[in-house]
């Protein structure tokens, strides 16, 4: 059991035919998108398995009891809420009450590592806010202490200035922050070309077992 007052949350999209990496899809198609985000699930999965941390599981549509998430390691729940931000900030809120920092991650990068979590929960000790930036414009990581709701407001979610936007709301609000290693999205098909070698390597088989 934890203890030592972190909260990692993940966001995930229920692995649905034609739902998830949709941008993805346009250039492979539904069925090997699916394919490919379950790829990425798994990946997520085992980074966040490896930290000392209470994880929180918050799925797109609804709870799934038929995964290989288990409810012993991660407690399940829905997102809820209008927007992207909305949902976040609600997530988080709930994790504050259980824990003293919270970093909430989705599980579209497969470059995130173990290591890139830990920096963010260390440098929340000087810190208020912390951005894993992405090379898209948003970020794939985002760490606070106190819930600061403007953060998740009023925010143009599929835009490119996500990041460039969050910092300017950071500094509104007279809060410290800072910037980690900037890592890569799997969004396109160049971003997938870049990972999916070592993705089907590490868990294609399981993929096939299931189907």
């Amino acid at each position: 059991m934890n203890t030592s007052g972190k909260g990692l949350i993940i966001f995930v999209k229920n692995p649905i035919l034609g739902k998830v990496k949709t941008r993805l899809a346009k250039d492979i198609g539904d069925e090997q998108a699916l394919a490919a985000y379950k790829l990425l699930l798994q990946y997520t999965h085992d980074i966040a398995m490896k930290t000392d941390t209470s994880k929180y599981l918050y799925y797109s549509e609804f709870i799934s009891d038929d995964d290989n998430w288990s409810p012993r390691d991660f407690r399940k729940m829905a997102q809820y809420g209008d927007d992207l931000g909305k949902r976040m900030f609600n997530a988080i809120e709930l994790s504050l009450l259980e824990n003293n920092k919270v970093v909430l991650i989705g599980s579209d990068c497969a470059e995130i590592k173990k290591k890139h979590i830990h920096t963010a929960f260390k440098q929340l000790k000087t810190r208020d806010v912390v951005i894993g930036p992405a090379e898209d414009g948003g970020y794939y990581l985002i760490a606070v202490k106190e819930n600061s709701k403007p953060l998740f407001r009023d925010m143009d979610w599929g835009s490119s200035h996500v990041l460039e936007n969050t910092i300017a709301k950071i500094k509104e609000l007279g809060l410290t922050y800072c910037l980690i290693e900037k890592l890569n999205d799997v969004d396109t098909l160049e971003d997938w070309k870049m990972h999916s070698e070592d993705l089907y390597n590490r868990y294609g088989h399981a993929n096939d077992e299931q189907e």
